[in-house]
C-alpha cells in the first residue's frame, strides 16, 4: 500500500467539482469524469494492473511534498510544482493548458495565501511541462523573474510539431483517447496520467539558461543545483536539487511506470542507453542527500532507501532494454522477435514502478532496434511489399473472398488468438474498407485487446480503432488543423522549415521562383527559391543578394512575412519590387491555399 499512502500523503484540499473551463466557456479539464476507477472492485474490462494505476492517478488536489515545496496534482496529464521563496512561490513545469494552470495557482493561493510569482523552471522541451506558462504569468511581466530552462529548451519545444505536428496530433487521438468515452468501457487513463487538457496553450521564452550539470542558482533564496540529462526522455532536459529542502525533482526521467523509448503518437527515438546513465549520474549526485524525491507526472518518493531503490531499478530498466535488445540484435534477431523473446528480471518485473501502463517493454524493444537498424528487419521479404490496401486484396483472394476471411478472422478470434484474428480482419477492412462484417468483427477484436491491456496507450489506441470501425468514414481533424499558427515567438528559419514540408512538390515541380525577402525588424534578409518541387531558403547578410536573380524582392516586418505567408494580407507597392504574383503562385502549392481566400 506505499504507492496508495505516498499518493495520499500530504493532501490539503482540492478543486470542487473538478471541472475547469476556457473563457469561451469551452471544456478544458474535468476530474469528475473519472470519479469511477475510485470503485473498489476493478471492472472485467479493464487490466488489474491498470485500473490500480489509474486509481493512484486520479488523486489530485493539492499536496505539502516538503517544507516550503507544494504540488498540485490531477489538474492536468503533469503535475504543477511550487516552492516557496524569501518573497513569493517558484512555479515548476505550468502543465499543458493557461487555464489548468491558473486554477492549479488559485488553489495554491487560496490554501497558503497570495503570493506573487518569483520565479519559473520548464524542467523539459515537451508541451506538458510549458503550454500553461501563461496562466500564471502575466503579459509584460515576463522580464521581471527568471524563467529557467536547459540549453536547447526553445528549438526543441518548438521543432518537434514544425515537421509533422499534424500527423502526431492525429495519432495523439489514438494514443490518448481523447475520443473515447470516460468508463470501464473506454478510457480509463493515460498510464502517465488521466489525460490531456484542453486549454489554451502558451510558450514564454526562458531568459535563463542552464548549460552545464553542476551549476547552482539562488532564486528569491531558494538555493537549486541542476543535472543535465538532454537526451534522455527529452532532447533537452535537467533535474535538479533543492539544497535546502533536500528535495531532488527528478523532471520525467524516473517516473512510476516504464516510460516511452518511442511514443505512439511518433517521436525521435530516445537513447536508452544516455537515459540509464542519466539516472546513474543522478543517484551519485543526489542520493544520499535526497530525502523525497518528486516529478512532473505522478506522486513523490520519500525516504533515501525507498529513492535510491527506485532510481537503482529505472536505471537498471533501461540499461536492460538497451543492452539485451543490442546482444539479440546481434545474434541476428529482428526487432519484433526480441520483443517476442525478451522478458525483464523478475526484481524488475515485479517492482510497480516499472510495469508498462504507457511505454511497453515491447514497442520499447523495437525502437530500440529501429535507432540502430533502421525500419527494415533485413529480410529481402519485407524489403518492397505492398501497400496494406494491395495486399489485404491479395490475401482475401488467397483465402476465397472476404467473406471466407472473415469467418476465419472469427475463428481465430473464437480461439482466443486475438493477435492473428486481427491479421485477417485488417486484411480484409484494408481491401474493402465498408464490408460490415469485417469492420464489426474488427472491431469486436480491438475492443477484447484492449480491455486486456496493461499498457493505457495500447488500450486507447485498440478501442480507438474499435471506435471509428463503429462509424461510417474514418474520423479526421478539426478544419484549419492543417493551417500553421506561425507562432511569432519561432524563428523565421522554423517559420519555413514547417512551410517548406507542406509544398505539393508534384504540382509545383514545374515551377521556378526566387523571392527575395529583407525583414526590417530583424536585420536579417531570406532567399527562397522553388524549383523542381522543393522549397529551399537560406539567410544572407550580403544585400547584394538582393539586388539580383529574383522575381520578387519584399521588405517587411517579421509580423507581416507571417501574414503574407497565410496569404492574410497583400504586399503593398511601397514594400515590393519585380512581381508579386510570384508570391501569389507560391502560396497555391500550399494546403491553405483553397481554405484561405488570398488577396495577392
Amino acid at each position: 500500500m506505499t504507492d496508495f499512502d505516498n499518493a495520499s500523503r500530504g493532501f490539503i484540499g482540492t478543486l470542487e467539482p473538478g471541472v475547469i473551463k476556457t473563457q469561451a466557456g469551452r471544456l478544458a479539464w474535468n476530474n469528475n469524469e473519472y470519479d469511477f476507477v475510485q470503485r473498489a472492485k476493478c471492472p472485467d474490462s479493464v487490466h488489474p494492473k491498470l485500473w490500480r494505476q489509474a486509481q493512484l492517478c486520479n488523486k489530485h488536489g493539492l499536496f505539502e511534498v516538503a517544507p516550503g515545496v507544494y504540488q498540485v496534482r490531477g489538474f492536468d496529464l503533469s503535475n504543477m510544482t511550487l516552492v516557496e521563496g524569501q518573497k513569493g512561490v517558484i512555479i515548476i513545469d505550468p502543465l499543458i493548458s493557461n487555464e489548468c494552470a491558473a486554477a492549479a495557482f488559485s488553489l495554491y493561493k487560496k490554501h497558503r495565501g497570495e503570493r506573487p510569482l518569483t520565479g519559473l523552471i520548464y524542467s523539459h522541451s515537451h508541451v506538458d511541462h510549458f503550454g500553461g506558462a501563461r496562466g500564471v504569468l502575466p503579459e509584460g511581466m515576463e522580464n521581471d523573474i527568471p524563467i529557467i530552462a536547459p540549453e536547447g529548451f526553445m528549438e526543441e519545444a518548438t521543432s518537434e510539431n514544425i515537421y509533422v505536428g499534424t500527423a502526431m496530433r492525429r495519432r495523439a487521438r489514438f494514443m490518448y483517447g481523447s475520443s473515447l468515452p470516460r468508463n470501464p468501457e473506454g478510457q480509463v487513463g493515460c498510464g502517465l496520467g488521466m489525460a490531456t487538457s484542453q486549454g489554451t496553450t502558451s510558450l514564454i521564452p526562458p531568459n535563463m539558461l542552464i548549460a552545464t550539470t553542476g551549476e547552482e542558482r539562488v532564486i528569491d533564496g531558494v538555493r537549486i543545483e541542476f543535472q543535465i540529462v538532454s537526451g534522455t526522455e527529452a532532447p533537452s532536459e535537467f533535474n535538479f536539487y533543492f539544497l535546502d529542502s533536500k528535495a531532488l525533482y527528478i523532471s520525467e526521467c524516473a517516473t512510476h511506470c516504464m516510460h516511452n523509448i518511442i511514443t505512439l503518437r511518433g517521436a525521435l527515438v530516445r537513447d536508452s542507453k544516455a537515459w540509464s546513465q542519466g539516472l546513474d549520474e543522478s543517484l551519485v549526485l543526489f542520493g544520499d542527500r535526497a530525502t523525497v524525491l518528486f516529478a512532473g507526472h505522478h506522486w513523490p518518493t520519500w525516504g533515501q532507501r525507498d529513492i535510491s531503490r527506485l532510481l537503482v531499478e529505472q536505471r537498471d530498466m533501461y540499461a536492460f532494454m538497451h543492452d539485451q535488445t543490442v546482444r539479440l540484435m546481434n545474434e541476428g534477431l529482428t526487432g519484433v522477435e526480441i520483443a517476442e523473446k525478451l522478458s525483464l528480471p523478475p526484481t524488475l518485473d515485479k517492482a510497480w514502478h516499472i510495469q508498462g501502463y504507457y511505454g511497453s517493454l515491447s514497442h520499447n524493444i523495437k525502437a530500440i532496434y529501429q535507432r540502430y537498424m533502421t525500419w527494415f528487419d533485413g529480410n529481402p521479404v519485407n524489403l518492397w511489399r505492398h501497400t496494406p490496401t494491395e495486399e489485404g486484396k491479395r490475401y482475401v483472394a488467397c483465402m476465397g473472398g472476404a467473406d471466407r476471411t472473415v469467418a476465419f478472422g472469427n475463428e481465430y478470434a473464437a480461439k482466443g488468438d486475438l493477435r492473428f484474428a486481427a491479421t485477417l480482419l485488417g486484411h480484409v477492412v484494408a481491401a474493402e474498407p465498408k464490408h460490415p462484417q469485417a469492420r464489426k468483427s474488427l472491431s469486436a477484436v480491438f475492443t477484447k485487446l484492449g480491455h486486456g491491456a496493461v499498457n493505457a496507450t495500447w488500450r486507447n489506441f485498440y478501442l480507438t480503432g474499435a471506435m471509428d470501425l463503429q462509424q461510417e468514414g474514418t474520423p479526421t481533424l478539426p478544419p484549419g488543423d492543417t493551417v500553421p499558427g506561425l507562432n511569432p515567438l519561432m524563428s523565421v528559419d522554423q517559420w519555413l522549415s514547417g512551410i517548406s514540408v507542406q509544398i505539393d512538390g508534384p504540382r509545383a515541380a514545374r515551377e521556378d521562383i526566387v523571392i527575395d525577402i529583407k525583414l526590417t525588424d530583424q536585420s536579417q534578409t531570406w532567399r527562397l527559391t522553388l524549383s523542381n518541387g522543393a522549397l529551399t531558403y537560406r539567410m544572407t547578410s550580403d544585400d547584394a543578394a538582393f539586388t539580383g536573380g529574383a522575381g520578387l524582392h519584399l521588405t517587411v516586418t517579421k509580423e507581416d512575412l507571417g501574414q503574407l505567408l497565410l496569404a492574410r494580407i497583400k504586399p503593398e507597392a511601397k514594400v515590393f519590387k519585380g512581381n508579386p504574383k510570384l508570391f501569389h503562385k507560391l502560396l497555391q502549392f500550399l494546403p491553405w491555399a483553397n481554405s484561405l481566400e488570398s488577396q495577392l
